[in-house]
Parts: structure tokens; sequence; C-alpha cells
């Protein structure tokens, strides 16, 4: 028998998602068993994480066990993105957390137990910890202990790639790091101190700074280089926003909770081809496309960073300049994700945020993506709570046409009607009648190009000498 060799079938490119860049992301995870621990300062622990084996705990406050079940869900998929294999997850049952170590104090032995049990080197909290309550659970459980706002902005670092992205996160990471700065007993000291029976001789005598105060200045001056950087780049945003502001084109700003669909509904309806990773935190870095409605008029469509319950305030401060393309729009397409287990609680995080960028005035369109992957039971819910929101699913573009019409409904029209004569060789108006206004009919006769248009005051006004 002959053996017949047939070529592979290969499939069609996904629109929804930035192939290459998912690529080049996954060549470089990191490999189980090896530390991701970066050197100090000088000698001070300035430590990155190293995730590895985790043991994930929580303590539940409120709410329902739906809701604590949802949170721990939601910090093992972080523990994963960040590279991480998640072991065991606790929950306990307080009224608060622990002022001295997060967890009850008779349940930190139970924790040590699992932790040597299942072999875990690493502990994550389900909240910010404070510093003492992070030193005392690792003198208890003897392994490390990070809380959920080091591993998100552990996360943030390996995602970020723009020069402005990696800036806000060490920015966001040395303001987190500060007050947790420690170091190894007697090896903090700099100070030769008392007698010459010190054996330091001239020079080394007396009161002197110690290693921990050098870490702790140097960390702060690179604080302050880093904002004035930032500070800059800021500008330069702010002058392309107030270009696209002046040129009359409205803004449409994609927001929602991370890992909601946000870049792959940006790739369906621009064909952008950014990185879409089913991760949390894929996106870190705004990417802004051109798009048009039906009737011609021209809009941007923004993809921002992707929020999160209790996203740490370092983030929010530091990634301000960006998160203001959500603020300085025309329109927020809220993304949620309806195949989650909680939307609602999505929802909620997400308009938090919102509001304390000063985004929560701005029109919002709700769109409910992954309709695809959601029952029928919960599309039925979220329709009875959201009955003006849109129901798509970026990945088999289902819905993409009444999403698109609904963001052209709502787009701001221009207010002047006007007739008007152009002359043939102004065809740079006739480009930004149809870049910024509306045409509503076009003629063409023999001095020229007549047209029935609505347009902005502004354009309105230097079209007015060829009104007719």
């Amino acid at each position: 028998m002959r053996n017949t060799y047939q070529a592979p079938v290969l499939d069609e490119p996904d629109l929804t998602s930035g192939d290459l860049e998912l690529a080049e992301r996954h060549s470089l995870r990191r490999v189980a068993g090896l530390s991701t621990e970066l050197t100090d300062v000088t000698e001070v622990e300035y430590r990155q994480l190293r995730l590895e084996r985790v043991v994930l705990v929580g303590v539940w406050t409120g709410g329902s066990v739906e809701d604590a079940d949802n949170s721990l869900a939601e910090l093992a998929a972080l523990a994963e993105t960040a590279g991480s294999q998640v072991l065991e997850g606790l929950i306990q049952r307080r009224s608060q957390p622990d002022a001295a170590t997060f967890i009850g104090r008779g349940k930190v032995d139970e924790l040590r137990d699992v932790v040597v049990a299942t072999g875990a080197d690493t502990v994550i909290c389900d909240g910010e910890l404070s510093p003492s309550q992070l030193r005392k659970l690792e003198q208890q459980i003897k392994v490390k202990v990070v809380d959920r706002t080091a591993l998100i902005l552990d996360i943030f670092a390996q995602h970020a790639k723009s020069k402005e992205g990696k800036a806000q996160v060490e920015l966001a990471q040395l303001q987190y790091l500060l007050p947790r700065l420690r170091g190894w007993g007697d090896s903090l000291s700099r100070q030769g101190g008392g007698s010459g029976g010190s054996g330091g001789g001239v020079g080394t005598r007396g009161p002197g700074e110690t290693k921990l105060e050098t870490d702790r200045r140097r960390i702060n001056t690179r604080i302050s280089r880093l904002r004035r950087e930032i500070k800059a780049m800021r500008t330069m945003r702010d002058t392309k926003r107030s270009r696209r502001s002046a040129s009359g084109v409205p803004g449409v700003a994609i927001a929602g909770y991370t890992n909601a669909g946000k870049s792959s509904l940006l790739n369906r309806l621009t064909q952008a081809g950014v990185l879409v990773e089913d991760a949390l935190f894929a996106t870190l870095d705004p990417t802004t496309r051109r798009a048009a409605a039906e009737d011609g008029r021209v809009y941007t469509l923004s993809d921002t960073v992707g929020f999160v319950r209790h996203l740490p305030h370092h983030i929010v401060e530091a990634f301000r300049s960006t998160l203001e393309e959500v603020a300085m729009a025309d329109l927020v397409v809220h993304v949620v994700d309806g195949a989650h287990p909680d939307p609602e609680g999505q929802v909620s995080a997400v308009r938090e945020v919102l509001g304390e960028v000063g985004a929560d005035k701005i029109s919002e369109l709700l769109v409910i993506n992954k309709m695809d992957a959601a029952d029928e039971e919960t599309v039925l819910r979220l329709k009875r709570a959201w009955p003006d929101a849109v129901f798509v699913s970026a990945r088999s573009g289902a819905g993409i046409p009444e999403l698109q019409a609904a963001i052209a409904e709502r787009l701001p029209r221009p207010a002047v009607d006007l007739r008007i004569l152009l002359p043939y060789d102004r065809g740079d108006l006739v480009a930004r009648v149809h870049r910024t206004g509306q045409v509503l009919q076009s003629r063409h006769l023999d001095d020229g190009t007549e047209l029935q248009v609505r347009v902005d005051e502004r354009l309105a006004a230097e079209l007015e000498s060829y009104r007719c």
C-alpha cells in the first residue's frame, strides 16, 4: 500500500486576536521551578515575586458565599496569569481581617500545615496587607507571603510594552514597595560608631546612613524621575488628544473588566490586530483606531486597560494619564463578560473606577460580550437587568452590526444644516465635510459640487462663504 501525504489545512486567521504579539508573549512564559526574583537595590530586600507553587488565602467579611468563591476564583486566575501553579485555596469567615496576621491567629498554624503538605513556596492573600501583616505571616508560615496588590503589579510588569506603560508600572511598584522595604538584621548598619576600638579609623565613627535609609532615598529619587517622565509623556498624549478634538472627530473609549473581550471587540470593529489573550490584564497600552459609521461619519475607537475589583490605588494613580482617554471620550462602550459568574459585580467595579477618573458622567453604552459562551438562562436574566444593552459575540461576530448601529446613534451629531456649492479646486473642504460632518445630499454641477450637509459650528463658519 502506498502512503500519500496531504498538506495540513490551515485554519482561517482569527480576526479578533493579534497572533504575532500573542506568540511573542508566550515565547517568554515563566518556567516552573525557576526563580524570578530580581536583585536588590543594594543588600536590602528589594524583591519581586517568585510565583511557582502557591496557596491562596481569603477572608470572607460580608456578602454571600458565592461572592467569596468568585473573589478567590479571580485571585486564582490572577495567580495563573502571573505564571504560578495554584495548589489550594482557603477562605476564613471573619467580621474583619485580623490586624496582626490577616487571618485569625489560630488559623495560621492550619495554613502552615497546608503549605507543608502541598509543598507550596508562596502564599497569596486576597487583600492588601500592611507591612507588619506581611512580616508576621512570613515569620510564622516560613514561606513568602504576597498580597493581591503585589500580584496585580507583577502582572502589569510582565505585560507592559510601551515606554509609558513601563514607567507607569515601575512607579506603581516603587510606591507600593517604599513602606515595605526590609533588610536582614545587622547587615543594615553602616554606622562604624563609637571609639577607636571599633577599628574603623577616621571617617567611620559617628552616626551614618543605614542601607535601608540609602535605598529609601534612592527609591524616592527614582519615583521623582518617573513622575517627571510620565508628566512629559502626558503632555504628548494631551497634544494628540487636542488634535483629535480640534479635528472634530468624536472619540469612543472601550472600557470594561479585565478579560471581558475589549481587544477582541476592537479587532472585530476595526481589524486593528491588537493582542488578544485569555488572561487578565493582557492589554495595558491603549490602542486607538479609526472607524466609520454607515452614514460616513468618522470616529476613533480606543482600547483601554481593564479594571478589576479593588484595583490598587497605586495603579489608578500611575495610569491616570492613560485612563483619562476614557474621561475625554464622547462615548464609553462598557464591555461586560456575559459568561462570567458575576457580571453585575463586574459592572459595579468598572463604574467605581470610572468615577475615580471622572468618566462617570460620560454617555455609556453597555455591551454584553461572549454571548456564544453564556447559557440561555443567563442571557435572559441579563436582558431583563439591562434592556438597553447590546448583546454580542466578538469571537463569532454575532450582534456586531447592531453594536455599530448603536454606536453611530449615540455619537454626537453636527448641529448646523447648510446647502453649499464647493468649487472643484476645494476638494480639501469636501473631504473635511465627509470626515467630520454628515452629507445628506450630493450633486455635481458645472461650477462645483453642491452639498446638503450637517456640520459643527466651527466648520459651518468656514463654509459660510460657499452657502447657496
